[in-house]
This record gives structure tokens, sequence and C-alpha cells, in this order.
């Protein structure tokens, strides 16, 4: 087993399927239920910070200044709802800075952003794997009953309005900083295809891996050494995890050919 908090460096696909799997025996129901999401980075260097975290130092500030704009000028576009989280579901999806981060449910398509820039295989890549289902325990009262209430692990923002219905009641529950998990709209194929959910801090100052160093039974890293990176891309290749399934449409399609056919 992986310790909590640590770097497993591994040294081939058999390694790599043991450390991203090994974890996911869920006790309590006898059956391979993952408790952990994923990120895959093309460099083990980068942290966890945000977008938003790099329009500039005043960044806190501009937050709320940005999803209001944002709000404003979109309308007309389809929304699936009113509330704070949709909106900021929304401008992340579309590519406003945010406080949020994207996160999967499926290791392999966090292999696939590990390995998708085929100018970084000179870069040891990274898969962070971070506990969804134990991160519950660091949240404050009213967010704990939230998801006891709905027997849920992560919140959805039709969930999470009522409780917390703006960027400064998430933050007035408790001065220690804690993360939710929120799972976006069906907004379009791509979130579907791509199992994903998105991480948030109560502070948008807050910088998860900071965070998760101060409680490092929640996560581990798996670090894929540059020299694995081929073999990792075109077993993904194989397996149908490619830009044509994660990114429907034409743009994706593009890619995908794009990089299949690109060759030393």
């Amino acid at each position: 087993m992986i310790a909590p908090g640590s770097d497993v460096t591994v040294k081939s696909w058999a390694e790599l399927q043991s450390a991203l799997f090994d974890h996911s025996w869920d006790d309590k129901i006898n059956r391979f239920r993952s408790s952990y999401v994923y990120r895959g980075t093309w460099s083990h260097t980068f942290d966890l910070s945000t977008s938003i975290m790099r329009i500039g130092s005043r960044y806190d500030k501009l937050e709320p200044h940005l999803l209001r704009n944002f709000r404003k000028y979109a309308h007309g576009q389809p929304s699936p709802g009113d509330s704070t989280w949709n909106w900021l579901a929304v401008a992340q999806h579309h590519g406003l800075p945010t406080r949020l981060l994207d996160w999967t449910y499926s290791p392999y398509v966090a292999l696939h952003f590990a390995t998708e820039n085929l100018d970084e295989y000179d870069k040891d890549g990274c898969v962070w794997c971070v506990n969804y289902v134990k991160s519950r325990d660091y949240l404050p009262a009213p967010l704990k009953h939230a998801l006891q209430d709905e027997g849920s692990n992560v919140f959805t923002p039709e969930m999470l309005e009522p409780v917390s219905p703006s960027f400064k009641a998430l933050k007035s529950f408790q001065e220690d900083d804690f993360v939710v998990f929120l799972e976006p709209p069906s907004l379009d194929a791509r979130i579907v295809h791509q199992y994903a959910l998105f991480s948030m801090m109560s502070d948008v100052r807050a910088e998860l891996s900071c965070w998760l160093s101060k409680h490092p039974d929640l996560y581990f890293r798996v670090i894929i050494p540059k020299e694995l990176k081929w073999e990792i891309r075109d077993k993904l290749d194989q397996a149908n995890i490619t830009e044509r399934v994660l990114f429907p449409g034409l743009q994706g399609l593009s890619q995908w050919l794009k990089r299949h056919y690109t060759h030393d």
C-alpha cells in the first residue's frame, strides 16, 4: 500500500495500474469503489494553484467582480440555474479564471491529461490522488449535515445553495480552511465523458496543495517518469481514452488526429 502523503514513482505500466487501483477496495460493500479523485499534470513540479491566482496580486478582491460580469454578459446563454455555484461551474467550464480546480473520478482520464502534451515529454508527469470521501471530516458541521442528509459524498450546486449561497457564507463557517468537492451540472458531453468534478477551497486565497500538506492522510501522488509517457499514451489510445472521446466535436477530433499522427 502507498503511504499517505507520499510520492510513489512507478517504473512500468503494471506498477502504474497497481498505484492507481490497489486502494479502491471498499470493505463496507465488498466492491472496488474508490474514494479517490484524480488530477493529471504533465509536470510533477506543478502545485494545485487555481487559475484565478494567476491574474494578479489582487485576485481575491477581483473574484466577485469577475463572476458578476460573467453573469451579466452571459445573459441569454443557456444556464442550468441561478445559484452562485452553478454560474461558477459554467464560468470555469468556459475558461473564466476561478477558484475551482478540475478533477475526475477516472484514473485513466487523469493519465490522459498527464500525457496529452507531446512537447512536455522531457518532464516527469504526475497524478494527484485525493480522498474526497475522507475530506468530509474537515468540513464545518452545517456542510457535513447537508451531505449526510442527502446521503452523498460530494455537493451539487443545488445541494450547496441552501446552506451556503455565496462566497462570504462559505468562508464564514469556520476560521480554518477546508475543501469542498462539487459535481457540476451536465453542461455538455465534455463534462460527462471526462467524469468530472471540481474542488473549491473555502477561501479563494487558500491553495489546495498547501492545505493537503497539513492533511497528508488525504492524498498521495503517482509520479510518471518521462521514459514511461509514450507507453502510457499509446495504451490510453488503445483503450479509447483520447481527445476524440473526452472533447466531443470537431476540435477534439482534430486534436486527436494531430497527436496520433505526430512522430519523432
